[in-house]
């Protein structure tokens, strides 16, 4: 029998990145702490790092959303 997908919640999400991003535990120590997989944190933080910019000037984000 397959397992069924987890679906974590973005505010988790942010919350294990930023945990990740204070520097006092590594990768493999939050997932194992959280059972999640360290790929998934580390996309996860890659998807927060990618889109940080967004946070600091949400109207840009908004008027590019708006031109597409």
């Amino acid at each position: 029998m397959s397992k069924k997908r987890t679906k974590y919640t973005s505010a988790f999400k942010t919350k294990l990145v930023l945990e990740l991003l204070q520097n006092e535990s590594t990768i493999v120590q939050i997932a194992s702490k959280h059972n999640i997989l360290p790929q998934n944190l580390q996309n996860w933080k890659n998807t927060f790092l990618a889109n940080a910019e967004i946070a600091m000037e949400p109207s840009k984000a908004v008027k590019e959303y708006k031109d597409e």
